[in-house]
């Protein structure tokens, strides 16, 4: 657990090591993979098309912001293309940014791939502080800083964030003594993840029968690490992964509650895990609000009601995505400006109320799809304001290489090694690091 020697490698070894991987990967990648669908190109109409490279659904096409858009440019036409798993889209995107070719005009980018995007392929991208109307105080200043690359360049506008509550069921709670309104909830844990685990200890006592506290102690170490800004690197860029302050908190937290029993031992986003929300396998589970969405539709109608928000120990962000424009782009102004157009406030908002997307521009928190929103499935929570003030307490988090793999060693390795597994800690954390070292050293 103490520093190993990739702590005392200078940086630009660092950079230069994650930059050269990039290139093989995405060299790789290229050999196997077909192009992205969609670049720009002129209508038979006299319409320029700009395409949009998504993953998954960020809801523009759903909310009608690019109907209104083309509305607003008759001149312009807008075509998206989706591929479902970012784990699929991103190497993609990534051959294309280094050949040139197969872009699309809008691209966008998960925030634990930016930094590395914005260091080591930053100079092929369109540099977005510089657009015209884009101002950098529009975002809330951690959001705008996790694309800024250290020449100063921001790579990315930001769409939405993943400000993190926690989601719990009265009915279960009720039954196992403890608060059920949400702001005494909140205050059982308030300021502090231990809390949590102590509010989990009383609920194991006297569960209801067939139940557990929370979902998986991987969620409990997502939601902690991510409320200090200092997690796998400090400032001067020096690795922490191997024991600092965050890592170990976060770490102890998840291996303490596993332990103990509070957790269902499940692995989020697999089926076991859906079918625990329909079952009512769990009481709590930390929840930034794209997974509103997610809960109502695996818990179905049988769960309305019996659901509620509370503020979570600690404000912290989990996920949450941008939008690039390449410099290789067909048309870039005009993929600028839509850009710019489809992360300002306004359109955030609208968002927000069609897919429960929350912004990274807090003009939008006092605009009329937000102000005072309530969401009637988790029993009227006012849920803009929850979610708000942990946007607002966010820590600018700091960033370096391997950001994602780093993360995905201690949540998908050792984690589970001790949760599912039996492992000892130790062995567990052994393990953790040796796939992190794998990691940083390709």
């Amino acid at each position: 657990m103490h520093s190993s020697a990739h702590g005392r490698r200078p940086r630009r070894r660092a950079a230069a090591r994650a930059a050269a991987a990039v290139l093989a990967a995405v060299l790789t990648v290229a050999l196997a993979a077909g192009a992205l669908t969609g670049c720009s190109a002129e209508g038979d109409d006299g319409r320029t098309t700009l395409s949009v490279g998504t993953f998954g659904v960020f809801g523009f096409k759903q909310a009608g912001l690019y109907a209104e858009y083309e509305r607003l440019h008759p001149d312009i036409r807008i075509r998206e293309s989706v591929i479902e798993r970012n784990d699929t889209y991103y190497p993609q995107f990534l051959t294309h940014l280094v050949t040139g070719g197969g872009l699309a005009d809008v691209q966008a980018v998960e925030v634990g791939n930016v930094h590395d995007l914005a260091r080591d392929l930053g100079d092929r991208l369109t540099d977005l502080s510089r657009a015209p109307g884009v101002r950098a105080g529009t975002w809330l200043p951690w959001k705008w800083a996790q694309a800024t690359a250290p020449d100063g360049r921001t790579v990315g506008l930001g769409t939405d964030i993943g400000p993190i509550a926690v989601c719990y069921r009265k009915d279960l709670f009720r039954r196992a003594g403890l608060p059920t309104e949400r702001a005494a909830v909140g205050r059982l844990w308030a300021g502090d993840w231990r809390k949590y685990l102590a509010v989990g200890r009383a609920y194991r006592d006297h569960a209801p029968e067939g139940t557990v506290f929370t979902d998986s102690a991987a969620g409990i170490y997502n939601a902690a690490i991510h409320g200090y800004p200092e997690r796998y690197y400090d400032r001067a860029g020096r690795p922490l992964y191997t024991g600092g302050p965050a890592v170990r908190a976060a770490w102890d937290l998840a291996v303490q509650a596993a332990r103990e029993g509070l957790t269902a031992r499940l692995k989020q986003f697999e089926k076991p895990w859906d079918q625990a929300y329909a079952n009512g396998r769990f009481a709590a589970v930390a929840c930034p609000p794209w997974m509103l969405g997610y809960i109502k539709e695996k818990a179905g109608d049988a769960g309305r009601g019996l659901w509620d928000v509370a503020a979570a120990p600690r404000p912290a962000s989990w996920g949450g995505s941008f939008l690039t424009v390449p410099r290789a782009a067909r048309h870039r102004a005009a993929a600028v400006a839509l850009a710019a157009w489809l992360t300002a406030p306004e359109q955030q908002a609208r968002l927000f109320e069609r897919q429960a997307s929350f912004p990274s521009t807090p003009a939008s928190y006092a605009m009329p799809q937000l102000r005072g929103a309530r969401n009637a499935y988790f029993g009227d929570a006012p849920v803009a304001e929850i979610f708000a003030a942990a946007a607002r307490r966010a820590p600018t988090l700091v960033t370096g290489d391997r950001e994602q793999q780093i993360g995905t060693a201690f949540t998908d390795v050792g984690i589970p090694q001790v949760e599912q597994q039996g492992r000892a800690p130790a062995a567990a954390w052994a393990a953790t690091q040796q796939e992190i070292e794998n990691a940083v050293d390709e």
